[in-house]
């Protein structure tokens, strides 16, 4: 069996270049990088964007929408290649994600990002047939990223302070992965994208 390898402090130095500081730069980050795979049949930004239609479709609140759109940003950082959790690798792109983001967006949306990973574990745990239905790759992932929960973290979970959009969002996350979804493009969430910045104006 391969060996987990999180490699989280190695990237800290190679990325903190990367942090953006504006809203521009996170868009220009998925230009960029948006055509990479992550395991999945889709691209980071045919699946972000696919999460945030499928939110929207649903009548979830813009919050949920724009936690859809970015919760993998750290995808697009880590600068590990397509295949690392084939390699063993957990890159624990949820931490990056938070980190590149949690000083231009409002909490709601970053710590969604930030425990979309533990919701995966926290609903294998909870809705046993949840588990049976992730896809390949989310198997894959969730034997380097620690496994269904245990009872005590899952408690602690539920303590979180957004615990419920950070499983809403799960849920979409496990959904946008469909090959040749149409969506609306990256721009067209830009007026939510402003809204939610920190010190943002707000939705009307």
């Amino acid at each position: 069996s391969k060996e987990k390898l999180v490699v989280l402090p190695y990237i800290w130095s190679t990325l903190e270049p990367m942090k953006p500081q504006s809203l521009d730069d996170v868009l220009n980050t998925y230009r960029k990088h948006g055509h990479l795979h992550y395991g999945e049949d889709v691209t980071e930004l045919e699946h972000a964007l696919q999460c945030a239609a499928m939110a929207k479709a649903n009548g979830e609140l813009p919050v949920i929408v724009v936690a859809a759109l970015l919760h993998d940003y750290g995808h697009l950082c880590h600068q590990l290649g397509e295949s690392a959790a084939e390699r063993g690798i957990d890159a624990r792109h949820e931490e990056i994600g938070y980190a590149m983001l949690k000083d231009l967006f409002i909490e709601e949306i970053v710590d969604a990002g930030r425990l979309h990973v533990p919701a995966k574990r926290y609903l294998c745990r909870v809705e046993p047939e949840y588990g049976a239905a992730l896809s390949a790759a989310s198997q894959q992932s969730l034997q380097l990223q620690g496994g269904p929960m245990d009872a005590v973290e899952a408690a602690a979970f539920e303590e979180e302070r957004h615990f419920e959009i950070a499983v809403r969002v799960r849920r979409y996350d496990d959904m946008g992965k469909i090959v040749g979804m149409t969506t609306p493009d990256l721009d067209s969430y830009r007026s939510w994208l402003e809204a939610f910045l920190i010190g943002g104006p707000g939705l009307a």
